[in-house]
């Protein structure tokens, strides 16, 4: 066992999160028969099997198992010492890895991305979108450096940092302009389109409507707040989406918006890492760059009317 390489554990890792060799192989960059073999030389190294292959996907033995939680651990840590010689820097570069919820990458990651290049012009970009719950884990599994999302997480390992607040507004079909806007007790008798199940989105939406216990009337599940938005405009229901959706979302949609009465439901995005992280005090940096982008954006927007105003 003398003979286990940094390369051998990553083919590990990657290959146990895909359960498939192919895309482990993708994933790495590398062909499928060179990380067949290196998990063969890994296997041969260790005395035993580490996957039952089968003939459309393989998983973890039982010791492949026990052996990839520490093989986790001892990636992050390598990881971890790279971060070590970024943080003794006066600025952040090499890789940055990070993760946003769906709800928020397509309005703000060009801003972002372009702000921080601009900042940080040493900085390799690697952005991963994803669920929230999805970002937690690899967050903990040290495969993400930081991740925008909605807050809070509640993760006692993770450090919150709040960017920003922003309102949710309702989408009716365009005929729709200017009647009344329904209030909670309404809107739960209403065809309401939401995202589908996994999304923090739904969740708070559901919450404002009170509906965590009670089905409404009809409830029908988009993959997409872009998906949602062309369904109103084919007269399909009404949906809810965040302020800094709307000028992307409705530019091509027959719909009209409409605010709540006050309170407003409305949502706080903000960015996590790990406590542990070496480069904390570079990523409280990148917070702010991130902050500034979600300001300067909301002023790119001017109120085009009081259904169309920026969100705040």
């Amino acid at each position: 066992m003398t003979n286990l390489t940094l390369k051998q554990l990553r083919y590990f890792e990657a290959l146990a999160r895909h359960n498939h060799f192919g895309r482990a192989a993708d994933a790495c960059a590398i062909s499928q028969p060179a990380i067949s073999v290196q998990i063969k030389e890994l296997e041969e190294a260790l005395g035993t099997e580490l996957f039952e292959r089968g003939a459309r996907q393989i998983r973890l033995t039982n010791f492949g198992e026990q052996f990839a939680l520490r093989v986790r651990d001892i990636l992050r840590s390598v990881d971890e010492l790279g971060d070590l010689a970024r943080a003794s820097r006066d600025r952040l570069v090499g890789r940055l890895r990070i993760g946003v919820i769906p709800t928020i990458a397509p309005y703000l990651l060009p801003t972002i991305i372009g702000n921080l290049a601009r900042v940080h012009d040493g900085l390799d970009i690697h952005v991963r979108e994803t669920l929230t719950q999805k970002l937690i884990q690899e967050l903990a599994e040290g495969r993400l450096d930081a991740a925008i999302v909605a807050l809070p997480v509640s993760e006692p390992s993770l450090t919150e940092v709040v960017l920003f607040a922003e309102n949710f507004v309702l989408v009716r079909p365009g005929d729709d302009e200017g009647k009344p806007v329904p209030n909670r007790e309404t809107l739960r008798e209403m065809r309401l389109l939401l995202l589908e199940e996994g999304h923090c989105f739904r969740d708070q939406a559901l919450s404002f409507c009170s509906m965590h216990s009670a089905r409404p009337r009809e409830l029908l599940d988009g993959s997409s707040l872009s998906t949602l938005v062309q369904m109103v405009s084919a007269g399909i229901g009404v949906t809810l989406i965040p302020e800094m959706a709307v000028a992307v979302e409705t530019r091509s949609a027959s719909v009209s918006v409409a605010r709540f009465k006050s309170p407003q439901p409305s949502r706080t995005i903000g960015m996590i890492w790990r406590k542990t992280s070496p480069i904390a005090k570079q990523l409280l940096e990148i917070s702010e760059v991130v902050r500034q982008s979600a300001d300067a954006l909301r002023e790119q927007h001017d109120p085009i009317s009081s259904s169309h105003r920026s969100w705040t």
